[in-house]
């Protein structure tokens, strides 16, 4: 064999294992969606705990499909299953470029004197869709008493998820919508025993999450994390917000929520001044 046919036959051999651009476009839609499992994956656990393996796989095609990310609060795992949020919805509708989402309030249907109301939300895929509609109702049985008083708001909110759920199939039902979920059960008056220490704001017997009521509130009424649970753990006198017992959390999430709807500019205000205890921390 001649040198120049051995160069021009290794050549040959590297060449087959460089990839083509048309399999570097595929493999980068693959890869972030992998890593933005993985990601969420990891977010689920380190705030619900282990997840069933089918639920992961939910979480997969999730991650996958419509890309909606843990982190940013667009899923919310309760009563082990995924539940979709407003957030997320809205997320899906900016990346298929949604033409625009219409809504109004159904007078006839609806009775602002005992605060029920009911909406309809069209939402257009593109100038030329003919609109998917929803419909979403609220009134005081079937909302949180977090956020007693907005029933309007919560009517309207439920109407747009519906509407996106059907316009981008959604098969997911959304945290808005449920009725069950507004209207959370009282938690027992006995601290919970979690690996045999007291204190924890988990979940028993089906009971919903501390934790999952607390980030609905600070999602709702748009607050600090950070400064919330800083403000919690003084408020029940702990050193942490983990160490304090389920009747104290349960104390500052019902103060919370009266808080923020009664003053929410002096809630605000209140969390402030804890921010710089928080940066004195390591």
């Amino acid at each position: 064999m001649s040198p120049k046919l051995a160069s021009n036959t290794r050549l040959s051999k590297r060449e087959n294992h460089i990839p083509s651009k048309a399999q570097h476009r595929a493999s980068g839609p693959v890869h972030r969606r992998s890593v933005l499992f993985k990601s969420n994956a990891r977010r689920a656990r380190a705030a619900w705990g282990a997840l069933p393996k089918c639920a992961l796989e939910i979480l997969r095609k999730l991650s996958e499909t419509h890309s909606l990310e843990v982190a940013a609060g667009e899923l919310l795992f309760l009563d082990n299953r995924w539940y979709v949020t407003n957030a997320g919805l809205l997320h899906i509708a900016r990346r298929n470029q949604c033409a625009g989402i219409r809504t109004v309030a159904e007078k006839g249907l609806s009775d602002p004197a005992t605060s029920r109301w009911v909406f309809r939300a069209t939402v257009f895929k593109s100038p030329r869709s003919k609109g998917f509609v929803g419909y979403g109702d609220a009134n005081p049985s079937n909302v949180s008493p977090l956020v007693r008083g907005a029933e309007m708001r919560v009517a309207e909110t439920r109407a747009v998820n519906r509407a996106l759920r059907k316009a981008y199939g959604i098969g997911l039902c959304s945290v808005e919508e449920l009725g069950s979920f507004s209207a959370l059960p009282k938690p027992p008056a006995v601290p919970l025993q979690v690996n045999g220490h007291h204190g924890s704001n988990g979940s028993s017997n089906g009971q919903p999450r501390l934790r999952d009521q607390l980030c609905l509130l600070i999602r709702q009424h748009n607050l600090d994390p950070t400064l919330v649970k800083a403000y919690a753990a003084d408020f029940c006198g702990t050193e942490t917000l983990r160490e304090a017992s389920r009747d104290l959390v349960e104390s500052f999430i019902t103060q919370l929520a009266t808080s923020a709807k009664k003053d929410r500019d002096a809630l605000v205000c209140k969390l402030n001044s804890y921010a710089k205890s928080v940066e004195a921390k390591p």
